[in-house]
């Protein structure tokens, strides 16, 4: 049956029928007839019930999590859900064909994952990676979908700004659970745009270390997509369960930005002729990576190296009945490096065509195999907190038996997640000699004043040295930083219990030796308050600790989660949660 609102009436005899009401059919992963049957109950719990997520980001590095509020029993979410569908292209062009696909999760899998961006059909969420947020909110200020969906109807079905890719897949897993699909969030460290299809990345570095924005490929730090749960009886058994869906506007698939659903099994198997966008998924995580030194004066570019085991790193989700992270890297690939992985590699190149086709752009098999005289790492020294010094270490090492001269060329830009340069921090350059196998190492201070104004909402930085060694090839050494923000603190005052009020005490100190001022504090939590709270909080002198009170009345028992979000304007988005038991 397809889902979505009946109405219901009765007949007897001649008598005109009674209407009695309606009501909305789901799908039902409890059922074991249904295309989304789960048997664990537990999974249907987490991915299907659970009103609350953890979101994983930052770089390979260093993973971070913050909470998210999906609210998809909240209020009016069920009828938004229903008028998503409503408005889809698909529905638009032809209104019985597509109602009577609605029986199907992989159809409304696809129809959802372009409905949830606003490319192409005025859907939900407009994408913005400009690092600029004028005219709505930044992306990292949301906490929860439920602003979002509510804001869109409100609007009258006017797009929301702005989102990125973990907003996309958050307000994609509300809907879907809503329907009864279950669905969670993944994300991919050291994700590859591949955007020409050749599985394979390309990044430009010109002579002095600035990441040139060449060409249309891209490595994310970090890259949120959805897995939700379902048959394939257009595939066959295997392929069933896991599917990958993709709700961020990357790339067009059949003409509109919508992504999967890929079977994960048919990535991980190298599968890439099987519906949907399995190549895309592929290259997200198993692209090779190619890093150039680009001549913006002569036009040619000169591989530095290769590297076919950096992409597709640290695939985490969160675990089911608990807040932690679990990597799910083996399940999208064999073991990087292993030869298994690679012969999956050849097979997809194979599928794709590209293994016969001669490509001009490729590095030649001499460039792959030339080997560095040098060897180099940035280690980090210290904190990695906004509000601190930065301090690093350049290490390098000689590799050869012989004396070699090197100049390096180092560069610290602020960034956003898919690691496009905004702002230059910070420059420098050296000469070195290394002696036969020596091992150097300078230390790199970048103060907090230096990089204060120049830091995105993101609070990323890419550091680069490219070194020039004499009679050699380039060697380049790159990092990329997330910064931390500085913690905040919640305490619940007395019990919790249904219909009753109850005090929660929010703290933040403001860590620096200046003033924080514009200090808002945002907060919410499904089945303990309405909406979202907001509260302005005066300014902070240095050092200056600040609390803040709100009372609860939570309208329903059992764990519950409480998101708070604190910015001012040094700080954006300190987030945290706390489970109350109600």
């Amino acid at each position: 049956a397809v889902i979505g609102r009946y109405k219901l009436s009765v007949q007897t005899g001649s008598s005109s029928p009674a209407t009695l009401g309606t009501f909305v059919l789901l799908f039902n992963p409890w059922s074991s007839g249904d295309d989304v049957f789960m048997p664990n109950k537990a999974e249907c719990e987490e991915y299907v019930l659970e009103e609350f997520g953890i979101i994983f980001a930052g770089n390979k590095n260093h993973i971070s999590g913050f909470g998210w509020n999906f609210g998809q029993f909240q209020g009016d979410i069920l009828n938004i859900c229903l008028s998503i569908m409503d408005r889809s292209l698909y529905y638009r062009q032809d209104p019985i064909t597509d109602v009577s696909h609605r029986h199907d999760p992989r159809y409304l899998g696809r129809v959802l994952s372009a409905m949830v961006n606003a490319n192409d059909d005025q859907g939900v969420v407009l994408g913005n990676w400009s690092g600029t947020y004028e005219g709505g909110k930044n992306p990292t200020s949301w906490t929860g979908s439920g602003e979002i969906l509510q804001s869109w109807k409100k609007s009258g079905f006017k797009p929301v700004k702005y989102g990125q890719c973990w907003v996309f897949a958050a307000v994609l897993t509300t809907v879907l659970r809503c329907l009864g699909i279950p669905t969670r969030t993944i994300t991919n460290f050291s994700s590859a745009h591949d955007a020409d299809g050749n599985l394979r990345v390309d990044e430009f570095y010109d002579a002095d270390g600035n990441h040139l924005e060449r060409g249309a490929d891209s490595v994310w730090n970090f890259h949120v997509w959805n897995e939700s749960w379902f048959t394939r009886n257009d595939l066959g058994p295997s392929y069933s369960g896991w599917q990958v869906l993709d709700a961020t506007p990357q790339e067009q698939s059949g003409g509109i930005y919508q992504c999967g659903p890929a079977s994960r099994y048919a990535i991980k198997e190298g599968e890439v002729d099987l519906d949907y966008d399995c190549p895309f998924v592929f290259a997200e995580v198993n692209a090779d990576c190619m890093y150039w030194n680009y001549d913006s004066a002569t036009g040619k570019k000169t591989l530095i190296f290769s590297k076919s085991t950096e992409i597709g790193d640290s695939i985490s989700t969160k675990a089911v009945g608990r807040d932690d992270r679990v990597d799910v890297t083996r399940d999208y690939k064999y073991e990087e490096g292993s030869a298994k992985e690679r012969e999956i590699f050849k097979k997809a190149r194979k599928k794709l065509g590209l293994e016969d086709k001669f490509d001009p752009t490729a590095p030649t098999q001499e460039e792959i195999e030339q080997k560095p005289d040098i060897s180099g790492k940035f280690k980090v020294a210290g904190s990695l907190e906004v509000g601190k010094d930065l301090n690093l270490l350049l290490v390098l090492e000689n590799l050869q038996s012989d004396a070699k001269t090197v100049n390096v060329n180092m560069t610290a830009w602020s960034t956003l997640y898919t690691r496009r340069p905004v702002n230059e921090i910070w420059k420098d350059s050296v000469s070195v000699t290394l002696a036969p196998k020596e091992e150097k190492q300078f230390p790199i201070k970048i103060k907090y004043p230096e990089y204060q104004q120049q830091l995105t909402t993101d609070k990323t930085i890419q550091v680069t040295a490219l070194c020039h060694v004499e009679d050699g090839i380039k060697v380049l050494v790159q990092r990329n930083i997330t910064l931390d923000n500085p913690a905040i603190d919640i305490q619940v005052l007395g019990e919790a219990k249904v219909n009753k009020e109850v005090v929660v005490e929010v703290a933040f100190t403001n860590p620096i030796s200046t003033e924080v001022k514009d200090c808002v504090l945002q907060v919410e939590g499904s089945d303990l308050l309405r909406g979202t709270l907001e509260l302005s909080i005066p300014p902070l002198k240095a050092r200056e600790k600040s609390s803040t009170k709100f009372k609860l009345i939570p309208s329903e028992a059992g764990p519950k989660h409480l998101l708070v979000n604190f910015s001012c304007d040094k700080f954006a988005d300190i987030k945290t949660f706390k489970v109350v038991n109600v």
